[in-house]
C-alpha cells in the first residue's frame, strides 16, 4: 500500500518499444489503479501507414496494481484486449517480457534531474517537465 507517503508518481503508458504515449503524474498516496482511466483516455490519435488514426490500443499489459473488475469491464467496453495479472493467482514474472520496456522508459525519465528530485512545488508545472522529457526519449529514439 502506498499510504501515507509523500511525493509524486509518474504513470506511464508507452507503446511496444518504449516510446512513452500518455503520461500522468499524481501523489504518491494515490492508488495506481485510480490513474489507469484518465492515462488511457488521454492516448492522442496515432496516425497509422494502413487505414485510420488509432485512438486506442489493441491491447494493453498491466502489473497486479491494476488488476480490478471495474477496471477490466471498462477496458473491454472499449473494445481493449487486456493482460492484467491477478492477485494470488499468477506471478507478475510472467510480464516481464512486457514489462521490462516500461521500466526502461521509467529509468530514462529518471535520468533527467529535474524528475529524478522533483523541484516544482505545482503539479502543472512537473507535469510539463514530464511531457518535456517523454519528446526528448521520442526524439532521440526517432532519430537514431
Amino acid at each position: 500500500m502506498d499510504r501515507g507517503k509523500y511525493g509524486s508518481k509518474i504513470h506511464l503508458i508507452t507503446e511496444r518499444t518504449g516510446l512513452p504515449i500518455s503520461v500522468g503524474i499524481s501523489g504518491a498516496n494515490l492508488h495506481d489503479s485510480q490513474a489507469l482511466i484518465p492515462l488511457v483516455k488521454d492516448i492522442p490519435p496515432i496516425r497509422s501507414r494502413r487505414g485510420r488514426r488509432r485512438r486506442k490500443p489493441g491491447k494493453l499489459h498491466a502489473d497486479k496494481g491494476y488488476d480490478y473488475p471495474h477496471l477490466r469491464r471498462w477496458l473491454r467496453g472499449r473494445g481493449i484486449t487486456h493482460r492484467i495479472a491477478r492477485k494470488g493467482i499468477e506471478t507478475s514474472q510472467r510480464l516481464g517480457r512486457h514489462r521490462w520496456t516500461i521500466e526502461r522508459t521509467m529509468a530514462w525519465l529518471a535520468g533527467c534531474r529535474r524528475l529524478h528530485r522533483r523541484y516544482e512545488r505545482k503539479a502543472d508545472h512537473f507535469l510539463a517537465f514530464t511531457s518535456i522529457a517523454c519528446t526528448l526519449i521520442c526524439y532521440r529514439r526517432l532519430t537514431k
